[in-house]
């Protein structure tokens, strides 16, 4: 029985992260209760897709200081940790946004680059001009193009999707807690990664900083004891774990792991 290849393993992953993604959204916004199957499955897809690109990235696991320090700066890493962490928690429906914003990226590529052009028919054996031959039908070409526009002209809107998304799901977290309905462990977890997302991506630094802004903003005027509890807040968070791993560091500085994903899922 030939090996399947990795790369479309890759793609499966994030084909059942989208579908399972989209049944539980739907679920959601239907007030319906939530489907723990579908829920557990989407994360599946997700720790699939990571797990390959993190095995073509950094290579076998190794017991030793230079790879585990490889691995903590490594985008791919800390999202694959974070989906681990959401399939074993308690589910949050809110947290599937960020994982389901790559998969759709990462699908729509694989589709043009890996299926549409396995539809394109073999050249007759024996013709000439089989370089025109083998072109793909124009409306092959239409939808490859118009996937690759809309790609291309989405991805920072996207990616900024995808940082506001962490910090609401932050927001969901904490209120949880306060309401009794969620472990302080999960903001914890979430605050630390969103802390090692602002010094890997621009996207994310972009929304925290939007973000403060808009409170220190809305604080003004308010009672003392609302500025002190912001004020403090700010000083906590800023502090959290002491110094950051490696500033700016990421596996496709400035891209995301949806960028980073593509390049090793080919290779």
């Amino acid at each position: 029985m030939p090996a399947v290849d990795p790369h479309y393993l890759w793609a499966f992953g994030h084909g059942v992260m989208l579908v399972s993604a989209a049944y539980v959204l739907l679920q959601t916004v239907l007030f319906r209760p939530s489907p723990t199957k579908s829920y557990k499955l989407a994360f599946t897809g997700a720790l699939l897709s990571y797990s390959i690109v993190v095995y073509k990235s950094l290579g076998k696991p190794q017991l030793n200081q230079a790879w585990l320090r490889r691995a903590l700066v490594d985008e791919n890493v800390q999202y694959a940790i974070l989906a681990l962490y959401w399939w074993v928690a308690k589910p949050v429906n809110v947290s599937i946004l960020p994982f389901a914003t790559f998969s759709l990226f990462h699908c729509l590529t694989f589709l043009r680059t890996n299926i549409i052009p396995k539809l394109v028919p073999p050249p007759p054996q024996g013709t000439q001009g089989q370089a025109q031959a083998q072109r793909p039908p124009v409306f092959l070409e239409t939808i490859s193009r118009k996937i690759q526009l809309w790609v291309k002209s989405n991805y920072d809107v996207a990616m900024r999707f995808v940082a506001y998304c962490e910090l609401l799901i932050c927001v969901r977290l904490i209120l949880g807690v306060l309401t009794f309905r969620q472990s302080f462990i999960a903001p914890l977890f979430m605050v630390h990664f969103v802390r090692l997302r602002y010094h890997a991506s621009p996207f994310t630094k972009s929304a925290i900083t939007n973000v403060t802004s808009y409170i220190n903003n809305f604080v003004v005027g308010k009672p003392p004891v609302v500025q002190n509890v912001w004020n403090t807040l700010k000083r906590v968070i800023a502090t959290w774990g002491g110094a950051p791993l490696i500033a700016g560091q990421g596996q496709a500085q400035g891209q995301g792991p949806a960028a980073a994903q593509a390049q090793a899922g080919r290779r």
